[in-house]
């Protein structure tokens, strides 16, 4: 916990000066703009005048409701169920969900206050460390190269619950539509997402009421189910076959792992946030329902799952990729009935694509805040007609070519090594973005900042911050735990619980040395100019609903 300590401050360290970019440009494209040239950090806003603001309030607050939502809560769900059982599984993913909630809270405060590209790259640069922000900015450009080309070949192999056509096929038309979409107007991803993500909030609205239908004796075959399976396998599973409370606790310390997969990407609400209209409304009021996305959509959904599918029904546990391994399949299959298995395929097809152009979306939004940092090179940030970074999407594009390595057995063993490092990759962001989080907190408490003065604050901080940030680092050590019981050595779950620890810290640790970084002092953290350019630039109050709208609970 000391590089913690050293990294949130300490009062008695020497205070050493730290130089911010002096090459950036002070003034903005739009001659008219409030902001001040002699500000030192007002260049660094220039980019909001280059890019396309077309997402609006509707398409951030959707693709924070459901954006992210893919196989990893279709599919990996009954993963968690068959290991931990119904009750571990619903307490993984209800505690994960509340640390998903506070990184998001976390990093939309961050952004509310400095929207620009990158998100989490961008804060790390002025809060902490440059050397952090590099360090991150590639651990989590790398989970994006490897998470795109994965959500290609699940939509690919779930095609194949219908067509024995080659998956080659069906990974080259995703692979191109998705880039001819990360190609477009970014307006075109955020109407796609917003049409994907009401496609989604459809289906788990729906497989949930089909749940309770089940459970409630209304499926086809009339049997009432309540609470059996709770009862018999019981609600928790004795995981690895360790006997007793053991067994249980790491059955449901397990679920927390498959649950982290599944909240992977939850946090990506301000990577495009200088390509959003009015940042300074649309993000905090995407941040503020995170708690009621993450129940309704996550934690019910898990718990409901697990009223209607035994814990060892052997389907759970299957690898085959398609929709025959979904719990609600599943469960739908044992009522007997014939017709959801399909609708919930093509839905979870749609998911998986659309998942992965969120990935493209904040993959290449990452990679240009490394740009404009100047820890990548400067031509990731050239824009293309529609004004959106086409050699940045260019090389994720050309990565989506790793997905032709599922084709082949040895070389889909590689692919699978690459995949299982994207969850950690995920597990060290989110740490960056509490460790981020709690320096700027501290920075504000150093200098005599309000939080009231911020254009948005978050509930109950440092708190949640510090809890989150502990079980995190927990999670981190004990990551391939199982690797170090007797019987269950593989080298798979050991390399890739543990291999970014040494890499993160390689990079980090390179970048301090040859680019001479300090930390940040707190009385030195740019806090104050950030507030000053946000109420000089203030956005144009929402409209209130009227009529109909009123009833619209999703944005506004």
């Amino acid at each position: 916990m000391s590089t913690i300590k050293t990294f949130l401050g300490n009062e008695d360290s020497p205070d050493t000066s730290h130089e911010f970019r002096k090459d950036v440009k002070t003034t903005i494209q739009d001659p008219e703009s409030p902001v001040e040239p002699e500000d030192e950090y007002v260049g660094d806003f220039e980019e909001i005048s280059t890019v396309r603001q077309g997402l609006h309030q509707r398409h951030i607050q959707m693709i924070a409701l459901a954006g992210t939502i893919g196989t990893g809560l279709f599919l990996s769900s009954g993963r968690a169920i068959s290991r931990s059982g119904p009750l571990g599984a619903f307490l993984g993913y209800l505690v994960m969900g509340c640390v998903a909630g506070t990184v998001t809270l976390a990093v939309g405060e961050m952004g509310t206050l400095v929207p620009l590209t990158g998100g989490i790259v961008r804060y790390a640069e002025y809060f902490v460390d440059p050397a952090l922000a590099f360090a991150n900015g590639y651990n989590v450009v790398y989970s994006y190269l490897m998470s795109i080309p994965a959500e290609i070949v699940a939509a690919a192999v779930l095609v194949q619950f219908w067509s024995d056509l080659n998956s080659a096929i069906w990974i080259t038309i995703f692979g191109l539509l998705m880039l001819c979409a990360a190609l477009l107007f970014v307006r075109v991803h955020g109407e796609l997402e917003f049409a994907f993500s009401m496609m989604k909030i459809l289906l788990i609205i729906g497989v949930n009421i089909m749940a309770l239908v089940i459970t409630c004796g209304g499926g086809p075959d009339h049997k009432t189910i309540g609470f059996e399976y709770w009862r018999n396998p019981g609600p928790f599973v004795q995981y690895l076959g360790i006997g007793g409370a053991l067994g249980r606790f790491l059955g449901v310390w397990t679920s927390l792992n498959n649950a982290l997969y599944a909240y992977s990407g939850i946090e990506t609400i301000t990577v495009a946030a200088a390509e959003t209209k009015s940042p300074r409304q649309a993000i905090p009021q995407a941040a503020k329902r995170i708690f009621i996305r993450i129940l309704v959509f996550y934690v019910i959904s898990i718990f409901m799952v697990g009223l209607v599918v035994p814990s060892n029904e052997p389907r759970l546990s299957n690898s085959s990729g398609t929709a025959s391994e979904s719990p609600f399949v599943i469960a739908a299959t044992l009522a007997g009935i014939k017709v959801v298995p399909s609708i919930i395929n093509a839905v979870i097809i749609t998911s998986a694509w659309s998942s992965g152009n969120s990935n493209m979306l904040g993959g290449t939004r990452v990679l240009v805040g490394l740009a404009m940092n100047g820890q990548a090179p400067k031509f990731f940030t050239r824009l293309n007609r529609f004004s959106v970074p086409f050699i940045a999407i260019s090389l994720y594009g050309l990565f989506m070519c790793l997905g032709y390595m599922s084709l082949s057995s040895t070389a889909n063993t590689v692919f699978n090594w690459l995949q299982d490092l994207v969850s950690i990759t995920t597990l060290t962001n989110w740490m960056t973005i509490l460790i981020t989080y709690l320096r700027f907190y501290y920075g504000c408490k150093k200098q005599g900042i309000s939080r009231k003065s911020l254009p948005w604050a978050t509930p109950l901080q440092p708190y949640i911050s510090w809890a989150s940030l502990f079980m995190l680092t927990i999670l981190l050590i004990t990551g391939g735990y199982s690797t170090f019981i007797n019987g269950h050595w593989e080298n798979e779950t050991f390399v890739s619980s543990y291999i970014n620890i040494p890499l993160f810290l390689i990079l980090y640790f390179g970048y301090k040395f040859i680019r001479k970084t300090k930390i940040v002092p707190l009385e030195d953290i740019p806090i104050q100019p950030f507030i000053d350019i946000a109420n000089r630039n203030p956005e144009p109050e929402a409209k209130p609903k009227k009529g109909l709208r009123r009833l619209n609970i999703l944005w506004n």
